[in-house]
Formats: structure tokens, C-alpha cells, sequence
């Protein structure tokens, strides 16, 4: 006989599916075979047409739970290792395991086999039967099930069924009803009898069976229903769980459609009980609960319309069986138990929670308009996944001097290795991350060190776990049916994930607000970070993003009513950020409004970092570019979302011959000069986490940074990476925290209204005018692979300072001198400078090190903090002039010395050593090539001595090398030892820079002669005879003949030389294009020459001089 099998879930423990399994037997053994049958029907498998595989396990006695399968078949998507089904009907399969349970699936001797584990899916995996799988295996020996009803059904009163039960061998055989026998049947394996529920409430199923001295038996719980009590909601409650005075505690659920709701739980074993029925109110469902015990933790879930058990919508805390065995007890300590029962996510409530005791109570934010934001990934900023962890690093990120964190998404999602926007609780703190006191006291540790708290928030969508979605399912589809009340069956717009929040429906409306009031509440965050606000709209754009970014009056009226709340109702200056990237019309309208929004310059400032001009603009930054009211702009060059500066710097950058963006230290030095520019644009910034020490690791594959299927991969912590310790990586940290600290502590100036930009090119300028105090600021960055002049346009004259190279003094007499930048390189100018009360002389050395306190701004001390001698880099120009030609020991070196002193030029090399005394040019002549030194030192500075390495060449010889090609009917040249060359060919001149050349052949005898622009080099001169013919060349000669076959060069070529008086006097066979002839020996006279092939011949004469 057949028995239907109860389904029980892992991760979707409460949907209900109409998808089936039966078995024969119906008590499975593991030493016997087993038939498994599958109905798809109502299933996502429903109305599939191609072959269905299963990917199946066991449990076992030595599995820790549900998700410790034991021996699975192959791997999840492999067709030819995991079983396939046989077909029976359109949606019905069969499952054969022979020869019995423990050898098809390889069990270890001495396991016991307890359950099957299967689920069963599509050939590509991408649908499959939900929730998993469980069928139970039996001892051997005596058995007995209950085949029908199945434990938990429910029913109506006065139905009438069959009770069925079955044993595994003959036995004496018992029904009980609420313990009252209804049946009984002597030496069989099979019993039933008719039953009718003439009352409601709960029942209970019992069946036995006895064999000599043994019995075994089953009891099931079944139960009636019983009618919902209408009564109005007290006032005063929030939905979900509310604790009230008396302490008392009362569940408030709200559930359009919905008929029955029961309170399941920990206080009453997972039983239905009319005790727990909850009382309607409209929408709404509720009950209150008294004599709880105060210090315990319960777990509950709702059972709505007799079918399905969810979690609380609006729970603060969840137990996950599937994924909860995987937090460390250090992570989150004493962390509850899953409770026997039930199954799938359960909402958890204790009426004494350990308190918090807060040691900010009151926290000053900082100005949106001057934040910096550092976006973090607890998961990859941590080693321990945890927020105590992120705790110890905050001294770090104090000294950073940003002065906000914005925490990537922290609210419960499915997994526990995730970015987390795969939301499933939007009220409830992921426990992955710690417990809800350590959130607390990470809060309070940031407010403690003036950084805000900003949460990034997924309510563009939730996932399958939400009680939102599953309350509400369309289980054939896979899912929101077309009545759920906050999700849409189809998302509204693009790229979307997980399944799309209705913003118009009231009832998402009420879920947001209360959510988002929750965590400023209770855990003192300072506002939100809403992720893919664009898709906040009922406008209907499913595919077209084009469309999708349109001006929507629709969306701004619900970001803005989100706005109204938060700000009229709960904080006032809770900050509020969108990721939009919608039409900058819209972007504009939400901006005044008071929004922040991201602005992604990602792209546009790695091609200044890698050196391409191409998208370099980085002007979109300014809030003035795009007509913005106010400075709302959250700019960042690096998200989670966005590559890394570093990576694509060192993989894709541009480079010539001096310079290579694709060099370690170059290209961090490049992204300095980019963080340069990026803080001084007013307005609002964000860096992703350890962008400050280039970090250098890709989003995408190791192996492939253009493979995307590593993108949500773990990413290597930069502590265990040894970052904070590499002293090229934090000196671009440390040129991020002086240009943070400008930003924070100069607001007048780094968030002045008065500012002018040049951002379009690969040379940029922002000028800043303090309107408040008397510090204007220029800052000039060089981002082209060249040397560069900039126009500083400085807003006065007089003496500026390079406020990030110690102070260093810059005398202005015109404002738009230009200034020459190096490749990569930046400046930082001010008209005052800025002091470090740590370093009140600014020489980079701390007062309590500093032996010399006073040093004059800008100069270069010791580790002491005392004044070094130094002179500019540039102070000395060396010009060198090689000799002119081979030999003629005529080279110069000039030295030009920017600075007035006396300085001394010692020369050595090539035997010579010679000093000279000079002031500010030198110039030593009758120099011969060769390899020199040259060591300046200046009068007075005894530690002082600059040398530099000069190389005095001579001219090259000149070398020529020629190739006849036949085909092109020219001659090819390659030319060697100048710069330039003059060519006559057939009294026809041509002048070439290029050390090769093809020149057209005339038919017979062309001169070829090449020079260059020096006399002392020589010449080359070559006669050269071209044709299709046989000839002889030159003539007359002398003591050389060469003979050119022509058509001929493959043919086997005779060639005779006759007297005048007929005697030869030369012969030879020749199969090559032509043949050179000695004919030194030959007397001065005439003669003939002869050649001839097998098709041809030619007599011509030829003349001796």
C-alpha cells in the first residue's frame, strides 16, 4: 500500500505547495527496496516537459539535523551522476531505489538510515520541488503508521473520513479517537474504520499494533476548526509583537484575505488550541498572552488559514534551522536553541531583555553636507564576521577622520555569507553579525568618536523567506500571487531581485515606516542608505531602462512621504540617501527635497588614474553641474558595487616610455592625486572600505577580473593581507586623512558655495573661495602620461603654502603663471597654512620629538626635526652636446643652477678629473664620448653633493644595407648611424628620417648614392642594374663583373667569356639570381660575354678599362 508523506522544509518550511509523495512500501525499511512517487502538480515542476533528476541524501544517526545530509548522489545540476525519475503521467514521476535503501546510497556500516533527503529538479536546475524532502525509514521489526489523515490536517465540522493505519507484519490492531477505541483487527498488517468530527477543537489519532509481548504505536493531532472571534484591536499597538505593562504581551498580525490565524509556540508545544485562536479586527489578527515567564525566550510562529506557519513579518529576532548552526558561539554567545516541533523560521521574544546601557545618549551628526562616508561589508571588513571585531578597528578609522559609517545591509537575510540584500525580515538584526546589544555597542562606540551610523535598506524587494511573500504565494509560479498585498507578482522595472515591494499599497507603506522607526529607535542609527530607490514605482517598465529612469512624479511622492515621516515623526535630521541614478530632472526635484543621492564617478576617475583621456570628466561630481540647489551629492569613486581603482590601474592602465600607470607605486601615487581632487569638490563623499590603502583585490574572479561569477565571492580582509603595515599603501592613507581632515575641519572652505572647477580633461583644477575666513584653496593635479603646465588660477597674489608638503611657502605675483606637474602628480595650495597642534612647526615630526621647534615652514629637517640643506629637485639643468663626428672630441656638458650660490662642478671620466667654481652656468667643453660624472656642491654645506651621470656619444658610421624586391619593381634600404639621410637615386633626391626605405628601379643601370647631414660620416654609393633580361654590369669594369639573370635566376645559366680574338677566357654554370666575376686578371680591351638557359640566349659586348 501507498502512503502520502508529510513534506517538511528547510528554508521554506511554511509555504504550502500541492506537490506529493508516496511511497511502497508504506513502512520503508533501509535493508528493503523502496518506489518513490512524485506529483508535480502545483509545484514549480508542474507542466515541465523535460527530464526530471533527483539530487537526494539520507539522514542518519550521525546527522547533527534536517540540512546534515549524509552520502548525496553526485552534485547538485550534474545529469549524469545524480538519478533521473521515469515518467508515468504529464506530472507524475517514479523513483526506483534497488536493491535496497542502504546500498543505493553507500551507507557506512553501523549508520542508521532515518530519513530520505530529496529534492527533485529540472535538468538545469532552475526549477525544482519545494520545500525539501523527508521520507522516513523504519527499523526493521514491528511497525505501525497512521496512513490517513496525515499528522496536523485540519477540518471542518461534521466531516466524515477514513482512518487507515498500516503494520509492517501481522498484528493485533487498534484505532483510537481522543483515546476512545473506534477500531480493532486481529493478526493483520492493515486496519481502518469511518469517522465523523461531531465537535471542533483538537483531536488526537493513535493506531498500535501488537505482536506477542511487543507493541508499537503512532499518535497524530488533527484538528477542527473552530470559529474566528471578532474584536477590535487595543490601541496603542504596533504590528508584531507588542510588551505591555502588565507584562503581559500581546501579537498583532495583519493578514488581508486571511480568515484563521493561530499563535503557535514554545508556550503551548507547537499545538493548535482554541486558547491560541486569534480574534480579528478587519485586517488584523491579535491576541494577548499573560503568565509568560518574564526571564525566558520563546519562539512562535503564526498558522494562518490551517496551512501554513510563518514567522512574524515584523520580527526583531528569528531562528533559522538551516543556517543558525553556523554562527560561532563567540559571534553571538548562548544563542537559542531551534525548538522541536515545527519547522522552518521562527520568531523569538523575551519580556526582560538584557538592557543596554548607552553611553551617548545624545549624538551630534555631523553635517550631511560634510560627511565622509566609509561603506562597509562587515563580512570582508572583519576576520571574525562580527561587529566586536569592526570595533577594534575604529581607532583606525578615527585617525582615517571620516567621520560616518554606512554599514552594508544588517537586517535579516537568507544565508549567512552574503552581502545581505537578499532581505527576508526587515525589522530583525542578522544574527551572522553578533547579538543585538553588540550592534548597540558598536553604534556607541562610533557616536563616542563623532561618526554617524547610516544603515543601507533593501525595501526595493524582499525574498521567499519573508512571511510577506509567503502568506501570499503563487507556489506553480514560484511566486507573489496577483492578491498579496505588499509584493507584486512581476517586477515593475529592471534589474530586479528577489520579488518587488508594491510602494503604493498601504500596507508596504506601514511596513517600511514602522521598520525604518525600529532601528533609529532602538538601536540609535542615524538614518539609511535606500538601496535601488529607483525602483520604488508601480510605473510599469519591466524591461525598458530607459523608461524605467524617466521623470516618475509617482516615485518621488513616495520617497517623499517615506521622507515626511522619518522627519516629522521620529528623527529630524536622520539622514536619508538614495541609490537612483534616475534622470537628473527627478534627481533634482529629490535633492531639493533634502535627499541625498549617490553619485557614481567610479569609471570617470580610474581613466584619470589609468591615463586615458577618453571619459575623464569627473565634473558630474559638483553639485552645480547638474543645477542642484545644494551639495547632495554622496560622489565616491570606489562601492561594493564598482572595480577597484587599484585593480584596473595595474591591469588595464596606460603607460609610454617614462611613465606606466600599470607600476605598483605609480599607480597608487595617481590615486593620491585622484583623492586629491575627489574631497576637494564640495559636498558630501563616500570611500569603499580599504580604498584608503588601495586596495587592490578585484569584485570579480582572482584568476579573471572579467568574470563575474566571483562578484559576491569573500574578498581578503586587509589586515590579514598586512596593508595597514606597507608603508607605500598608507601613504595614500595618509593623503586621505589630510584631505578628510581638510574637508571636516574647513567646512567655510571645502563646502563654500564659491567655487570654480576645470574637471574635463586629464589636467584639473578646483579653486575654492572661503567667503567666511581668509583660506582660499587651489588644488592642480597632472592625471596625463606627460610633463604638464596648469593655470593655477589662484585667487590672489602673495605668498601661498603646499598645505600637504609641510607648509612649504609659494610666492604668487600672477595668479595664472602656470605651474609645470610631472606625470601623476597633484598639488595642494592655501593662502594659509595649516597647522598641526601635534606638529605646530609642520616638519613632520611631533612636538614631543621635535629638537628644533621653530623650523621655517617648508623646509626638509632630520629625523630630529632639525633643517637640512636642500635644494629644489630642480635646481640644476644639465644639457649635454655630443661630438659631431668620430673622434672629433667636441662634446659640451652645461650646467644651469636655478638658485644664486657658489657652487663648485667636479667632472670625472675618460682620464679626466677637473673642479670648477661657478655661480649659475658652467659650461666645460672639448669634451671626447664617453661616460661622465658630475658632482655640484654648494659653499658652506659640507653635507650637501648632488651628482649626476652624463653619457657624451659620438656619431655612428655609416652602414647601408639593400634589397631588391622584384615584385614591387623597387629597392629596399636600411639605414643605420643618423638621424636623417639623403638619398639620390638616378640623380633624383630624397631626404628620410626613418631608418628604412623602399625607392622605385628603373630598367638597366641605377646609381644609388645615400649621405647624411654630416661629412665626416661618409658615403655609400652603389650601382645597381634592374630587368627582366639577362645583363652584365658594371660596363665598362674593371675588376669586377656582375652578371643579372633576370626571368632567368631559377634556370640552370651558362655563362662564357670571349676575346676579341675569340678565346674564352671565363666559364661557369649558375642556377642563383646573378654571379659576381673576378676579372682582375683580364686584360684592358674588349670583350663578349655569353649567356644562355635551355629557352634563351644573349650576346653582348662588354669593355675592360
Amino acid at each position: 500500500m501507498k502512503k502520502k508523506l508529510l513534506l517538511f522544509s528547510i528554508l521554506f518550511a511554511s509555504l504550502a505547495y500541492g506537490q506529493s509523495v508516496s511511497t511502497i512500501p508504506a513502512i520503508p525499511t533501509a535493508a528493503n527496496p523502496i518506489t518513490i512517487t512524485f506529483d508535480a502538480t502545483g509545484s514549480e515542476l508542474e507542466g515541465y516537459t523535460g527530464d526530471v533528476y533527483a539530487h537526494t541524501g539520507v539522514l542518519t544517526s550521525e546527522s547533527t539535523s534536517n540540512t546534515d545530509w549524509k552520502h548525496v548522489i553526485g552534485s547538485w545540476g550534474n545529469n549524469t551522476t545524480q538519478p533521473q525519475l521515469t515518467r508515468l503521467t504529464a506530472n507524475t514521476y517514479e523513483l526506483v531505489i534497488t536493491p535496497n535503501i542502504t546500498s543505493f546510497y553507500n551507507v557506512d556500516a553501523g549508520a542508521t538510515v532515518t530519513n530520505i533527503a530529496i529534492v527533485f529538479r529540472s535538468e538545469d536546475g532552475s526549477q525544482q520541488s519545494r520545500p525539501d524532502l523527508f521520507i522516513q525509514i523504519f527499523e526493521d521489526g514491528l511497525n505501525v503508521t497512521i496512513t490517513n489523515p496525515s499528522n496536523d490536517d485540519v477540518f471542518d465540522l461534521n466531516d466524515n473520513i477514513t482512518i487507515t493505519a498500516e503494520s509492517s507484519t501481522s498484528a493485533d490492531l487498534e484505532l483510537k479517537v481522543n483515546n476512545s477505541s473506534i477500531a480493532t483487527e486481529t493478526g493483520n498488517t492493515s486496519i481502518s474504520s469511518a469517522y465523523t468530527f461531531t465537535t471542533t477543537g483538537a483531536f488526537t489519532i493513535n493506531a498500535s499494533a501488537v505482536q506477542g509481548t511487543e507493541t508499537k504505536e503512532e499518535t497524530i493531532s488533527v484538528y477542527v476548526k473552530t470559529p474566528t472571534q471578532t474584536e477590535t484591536v487595543p490601541t496603542g499597538l504596533e504590528y508584531g509583537l507588542n510588551k505591555n505593562n502588565d507584562g503581559s504581551v500581546t501579537f498583532v498580525l495583519q493578514a488581508p484575505l486571511k480568515n484563521d490565524v493561530f499563535l503557535l509556540g514554545t508556550f503551548n508545544g507547537w499545538e493548535l488550541n482554541p486558547m491560541y485562536q486569534m480574534k480579528k479586527d478587519g485586517d488584523t489578527f491579535w491576541l494577548t498572552l499573560s503568565g509568560l515567564d518574564p526571564d525566558t525566550e520563546y519562539a512562535y510562529q503564526y498558522y494562518v488559514d490551517y496551512s501554513l506557519r510563518v514567522a512574524d513579518p515584523y520580527s526583531k529576532k528569528v531562528l533559522d534551522p538551516s543556517n543558525d548552526q553556523f554562527i560561532s558561539d563567540t559571534t553571538y554567545p548562548n544563542l537559542m536553541d531551534y525548538p522541536e516541533g515545527t519547522t522552518g523560521i521562527v520568531s523569538t521574544f523575551q519580556i526582560n531583555e538584557i538592557s543596554y546601557n548607552w553611553q551617548v545618549n545624545s549624538f551630534s551628526k555631523p553635517d550631511q553636507e560634510n560627511l565622509v562616508v566609509y561603506e562597509m561589508l562587515i563580512r570582508d571588513f572583519t576576520e571574525e564576521d562580527s561587529f566586536l571585531s569592526a570595533m577594534t578597528h575604529l581607532d583606525y578609522l578615527e585617525n582615517l577622520g571620516i567621520n560616518a559609517i554606512e554599514l552594508m545591509p544588517v537586517s535579516e537575510f537568507e544565508g549567512n555569507d552574503s552581502w545581505g540584500y537578499n532581505p527576508s525580515f526587515h525589522g530583525a538584526l542578522d544574527k551572522y553579525y553578533g547579538t543585538q546589544n553588540h550592534f548597540k555597542m558598536f553604534v556607541d562606540a562610533c557616536h563616542e568618536r563623532g561618526i554617524a551610523v547610516i544603515l543601507d535598506v533593501v525595501y526595493n524587494h524582499a525574498f521567499s523567506q519573508s512571511p510577506l511573500a509567503q502568506m501570499y504565494w503563487d507556489s506553480a509560479n514560484f511566486k507573489p500571487s496577483a492578491d498579496n498585498p505588499w509584493l507584486n507578482p512581476d517586477a515593475k522595472h529592471p534589474f530586479n531581485v528577489g520579488y518587488d515591494f508594491n510602494h503604493e499599497s498601504e500596507y508596504t507603506k506601514t511596513y517600511v515606516k514602522q521598520t525604518l522607526k525600529y532601528w533609529i529607535e532602538e538601536f540609535k542609527v542615524d538614518g539609511f542608505r535606500f538601496d535601488l530607490s529607483k525602483g520604488f514605482t508601480q510605473t510599469n517598465n519591466p524591461d525598458n531602462v530607459g523608461a524605467w529612469g524617466n521623470f516618475d512624479a509617482s516615485r518621488i511622492a513616495i520617497l517623499e512621504d517615506y521622507a515626511d515621516y522619518i522627519w516629522n515623526n521620529v528623527s529630524s535630521d536622520a539622514y536619508l540617501i538614495l541609490e537612483h541614478f534616475a534622470t537628473n530632472s527627478e534627481e533634482t526635484a529629490l535633492a531639493n527635497y533634502g535627499f541625498m543621492l549617490w553619485g557614481n564617478l567610479n569609471h570617470d576617475f580610474n581613466q584619470n588614474t589609468m591615463g586615458f583621456a577618453s571619459n575623464a570628466d569627473v565634473s558630474w561630481l559638483a553639485y552645480t553641474e547638474r543645477n542642484w540647489n545644494n551639495p547632495h551629492i554622496v560622489g565616491y569613486m570606489e562601492s561594493h558595487d564598482e572595480e577597484r581603482l587599484m585593480v584596473r590601474n595595474i591591469n588595464n592602465g596606460n603607460s609610454n616610455a617614462e611613465h606606466d600607470t600599470k607600476d605598483f607605486q605609480t599607480a597608487l601615487d595617481r590615486i593620491e592625486a585622484a583623492t586629491a581632487i575627489f574631497y576637494s569638490v564640495p559636498g558630501p563623499k563616500m570611500l569603499w572600505q580599504f580604498g584608503e590603502l588601495g586596495y587592490d583585490k578585484s569584485i570579480n574572479c582572482e584568476n579573471d577580473i572579467t568574470n563575474g561569477n566571483c562578484r559576491l565571492d569573500r574578498k581578503p580582509v586587509a589586515w590579514t593581507l598586512n596593508y595597514d603595515d606597507d608603508e607605500d599603501r598608507l601613504d595614500l592613507y595618509d593623503v586621505t586623512a589630510k584631505m578628510i581632515k581638510l574637508k571636516t575641519d574647513y567646512p567655510s572652505t571645502f563646502n563654500t558655495d564659491d567655487f570654480s572647477f576645470s574637471l574635463d580633461g586629464l589636467i584639473k583644477r578646483i579653486t575654492l573661495n572661503d567667503k567666511v575666513g581668509d583660506f582660499d584653496v587651489v588644488v592642480i593635479a597632472n592625471f596625463d602620461l606627460v610633463e604638464k603646465s596648469v593655470n593655477p588660477n589662484f585667487s590672489k597674489t602673495g605668498t601661498w603654502y603646499r598645505i600637504l608638503n609641510n607648509n612649504a611657502p609659494h610666492e604668487v605675483n600672477n595668479v595664472s603663471t602656470s605651474i609645470s606637474l610631472s606625470p601623476g602628480e597633484y598639488r595642494v595650495y592655501g593662502t594659509q597654512p595649516v597647522i598641526d597642534p601635534n606638529d605646530l612647526d609642520s616638519d613632520g615630526v611631533i612636538n614631543a620629538e621635535d629638537s628644533c621647534p621653530n623650523t621655517p615652514l617648508g623646509a626638509t629637517v632630520d629625523a630630529n626635526g632639525c633643517e637640512i640643506f636642500v635644494l629644489p629637485v630642480d635646481n640644476f639643468r644639465l644639457q649635454v652636446s655630443n661630438e659631431t663626428c668620430r673622434n672629433s672630441n667636441n662634446g659640451v656638458i652645461d650646467i644651469t643652477a636655478q638658485k644664486n650660490l657658489n657652487y663648485t662642478a667636479t667632472i670625472t671620466g675618460n682620464s679626466l678629473n677637473n673642479s670648477d667654481d661657478f655661480t649659475t652656468t658652467y659650461i666645460k667643453s672639448d669634451l671626447e664620448a664617453g661616460d661622465y660624472r658630475v658632482c655640484i656642491t654648494v659653499e658652506g654645506q659640507v653635507d650637501f653633493e648632488q651628482c649626476f651621470n652624463v653619457t657624451i656619444t659620438e656619431p655612428k658610421d655609416l652602414s647601408v644595407t639593400s634589397k631588391i624586391l622584384e615584385s614591387k619593381k623597387a629597392i629596399a634600404l636600411n639605414l643605420n648611424g643618423s638621424d636623417s639621410y639623403y638619398i639620390t637615386i638616378n640623380d633624383i633626391e630624397t631626404e628620410t628620417f626613418s631608418s628604412s626605405i623602399e625607392l622605385p628601379l628603373q630598367f638597366g643601370e641605377n646609381k644609388i648614392i645615400v649621405k647624411t647631414n654630416k661629412d665626416c660620416q661618409g658615403k655609400y654609393e652603389k650601382t645597381i642594374f634592374y630587368g627582366d633580361g639577362l645583363m652584365a654590369f658594371p660596363n665598362p669594369f674593371t675588376n669586377q663583373l656582375d652578371v643579372y639573370f633576370g626571368n632567368n635566376k631559377n634556370a640552370n645559366t651558362s655563362v662564357e667569356i670571349y676575346s676579341i680574338l675569340g678565346h674564352r677566357v671565363f666559364y661557369a654554370n649558375s642556377n642563383t639570381p646573378s654571379l659576381n666575376i673576378d676579372t682582375s686578371s683580364f686584360s684592358k680591351g674588349i670583350y663578349v660575354l655569353r649567356m644562355a638557359t635551355e629557352s634563351t640566349s644573349k650576346s653582348f659586348k662588354i669593355i675592360k678599362n
